[in-house]
């Protein structure tokens, strides 16, 4: 069931990860809280999908700069 293996997870996932710790929230939560499916937190982490829109959500949400 789990094929992380096939997509690993990109530095901006890698990012979102970290920014959850601090707030000690899990991706679950943090898709209720903020109504992102959480197929879509989990495209931008393994970068399986552009998701443009989320993408920028979240990283509002979570305070992180992004290069353009």
């Amino acid at each position: 069931m789990n094929n992380n293996k096939k997509h690993p997870v990109t530095p901006f996932g890698w990012v979102i990860k970290q920014k959850l710790v601090e707030r000690q929230m899990d991706q679950q939560t943090f898709c209720e809280l903020y109504q992102i499916p959480p197929s879509r937190l989990s495209n931008l982490i393994h970068g399986t999908r552009k998701a443009k829109r989320h993408r920028r959500l979240v990283s509002q949400y979570l305070g992180i700069q992004e290069e353009t």
